[in-house]
């Protein structure tokens, strides 16, 4: 094995963006819609497996491993769909976006990721979690469902709030997108109609802060808002409390980090596999107030986020951070490309600028 990283470091240390991207068998690396995380000296990049003709979940979540971010060993499948009839991950499912995050305290490694039940499209709306010994795995599926049901949101827990949503009722707004939709939508509609069955939990990622507390930040509310929700202590469940983000906004594809204190957060519109224009938001805390500011990305393509749209933010060692994206192709699920960019920073602010290569 040795011998093998020995050799990588030989190789050129530039990845293309947007070109194949291959492993040390010359493979297209398979693993999409997903997030990378360092243990040890080395980098494990988790993500889905797309089949040729199918964005359905024919194998599972993938992993590989880099020590220069460059050149990757496939180490398999670490989460593995089942051929039993009726499981959460059955064979065909939907399962997006997987990420993984290490426990200090409990020595697993936690995945978490979006799931649609086999034959129910998007209607499921679940986030379903496994646990490992090891980082590449296996994974041992633990559960699936949607999220924090029973509980309202830390800033609608006051009586103002509460009596506001008194008021709110689904059956009066069987039209939607009307302005009197939108406001209640934004007071809280949604939150109320699913509070019994849990909030919808779709594209996702996991977030460790420098305190070791963990967050789940998914879309939610069909999509139109962003819920962060905070981790119990072992990573493997909600704690119950959660917070709502940029309410009727229509953000999808959360990427978050931290930088020189301030919280960032990268998302895309919702377009479906069609790429839009990226938004971003910076908090002073990860509870808030999240505030919106104008497209990070710069360069050819700008607008629809160079065609890809994003998935992960990678904080290197150093401090610097990796804008992660990827170029779906629906049509041939399985040659979804990628796009790694070094963020910078102007006045304060992240940028995302286009560059043809990315070296390490």
């Amino acid at each position: 094995m040795e011998q093998y990283w020995n050799q990588q470091q030989q190789k050129p240390r530039t990845l293309a963006n947007g070109a194949l991207w291959r492993d040390e068998s010359g493979r297209h690396i398979n693993a999409h819609g997903g997030g990378v995380m360092k243990y040890g000296d080395t980098y494990y990049w988790f993500g889905e497996h797309k089949d040729d003709h199918t964005s359905s979940a024919m194998v599972g979540v993938m992993c590989y491993a880099s020590k220069d971010l460059v050149n990757w060993r496939n180490c398999g499948v670490a989460l593995s769909v089942s051929d039993e009839r009726g499981h959460d991950i059955e064979r065909g499912c939907i399962l997006e976006r997987p990420k993984v995050i290490y426990n200090k305290v409990t020595g697993k490694f936690c995945m978490w990721f979006h799931l649609e039940l086999k034959g129910q499209g998007y209607a499921a709306a679940r986030y379903g979690v496994a646990v490992a010994d090891r980082p590449e795995g296996p994974y041992k599926f633990l559960y699936s469902q949607r999220a924090n049901a029973g509980t309202w949101p830390v800033e609608m827990q006051n009586a103002q709030s509460q009596a506001l949503l008194d008021t709110l009722n689904v059956a009066h707004f069987e039209k939607w997108w009307t302005p009197a939709w939108y406001e209640a939508l934004r007071n809280g509609l949604f939150v109320k109609r699913d509070f019994a069955t849990g909030q919808m939990a779709r594209d996702m990622t996991l977030y460790v802060d420098d305190d070791g507390k963990a967050y789940h930040i998914f879309s939610s509310e069909d999509n139109m808002t962003l819920h962060v929700a905070e981790l119990t202590a072992d990573y493997l469940h909600h704690t119950g409390r959660y917070t709502r983000v940029a309410a009727g906004g229509q953000n999808e594809a959360p990427a978050i980090f931290k930088h020189d204190g301030t919280y960032w957060m990268i998302t895309s519109g919702c377009t479906g596999w069609d790429p839009n224009e990226a938004r971003m938001f910076s908090a002073p805390s990860i509870w808030g107030p999240w505030t919106q500011h104008p497209n990070p990305c710069r360069g050819p393509k700008a607008e629809k986020t160079f065609g890809g749209q994003s998935t992960y933010v990678l904080t290197l060692d150093d401090g610097h951070h990796i804008f992660m994206a990827d170029i779906w192709r629906p049509r041939h699920p399985r040659d979804a490309r990628y796009v790694w960019i070094p963020i910078d920073f102007e006045n304060g602010k992240p940028v995302v600028r286009w560059c043809d290569e990315v070296s390490f």
